[in-house]
């Protein structure tokens, strides 16, 4: 993977953005938060002026014109630049195309979990389950208003991703939990013998 001049995945939101037309910041981030797009690339506005002047440091967009609405502050309307355009499409290729080792939370706390009783690691599991859950039904939700507005699939497809991999993962915790539970995971006798023998049992 390329080592890019600007890293920051909102970065790549804002090329995608303004490969639609010139925008100011306001409406970029209003067009990420109608889509959704802010579920799948943290956004905020420090963040997102920081990521315009790194962008325009690097040529890859410039500023159009400055327009004022009404009594509202001055805006600045910017546009994407060929070698803009060359970025986002580079930088979509490799993100789409390759995959890449991503180290989570979830899987370092997999990785170490036999610290944790087998007792203590099926309660956590069972709250973290219940957290997939309630992050299922609101995908599903979100997928259910996107549907109303007759978006076209193509642009929610990283919602449906976003709701298939935590289906997937609530799925595999129950099993694990029910693995756990019913003395079918293997090394599980290891396991509660380690922590009888820590606990001086």
């Amino acid at each position: 993977m390329s080592r890019r001049k600007v890293a920051n995945p909102l970065a790549l939101a804002v090329l995608a953005c303004l490969a639609e037309r010139p925008m100011h910041p306001y409406e970029m981030a209003t067009t990420m938060r109608e889509r959704h797009k802010d579920e799948a690339i943290k956004l905020n506005y420090g963040s997102l002026y920081a990521v315009i002047e790194a962008l325009c440091r690097n040529q890859f967009i410039t500023a159009q014109e400055t327009v004022r609405e009404g009594r509202r502050p001055e805006r600045t309307v910017y546009r994407l630049t060929p070698a803009g355009e060359h970025e986002l499409t580079d930088w979509l290729s490799e993100l789409i195309s390759e995959p890449v080792k991503e180290y989570t939370q979830f899987e370092a706390g997999l990785a170490l979990m036999p610290v944790l009783s087998p007792e203590e690691a099926v309660r956590l599991l069972q709250i973290r389950m219940k957290t997939l859950a309630i992050a299922v039904s609101k995908e599903e939700s979100v997928a259910a208003h996107l549907r109303e507005t007759k978006l076209p699939r193509l642009f929610t497809i990283d919602r449906e991703y976003a709701a298939a991999t935590r289906r997937a993962e609530l799925d595999w915790i129950t099993t694990l939990i029910a693995d756990i539970r019913e003395g079918r995971l293997d090394g599980l006798a290891e396991w509660r013998r380690f922590h009888a023998h820590r606990d001086g049992k």
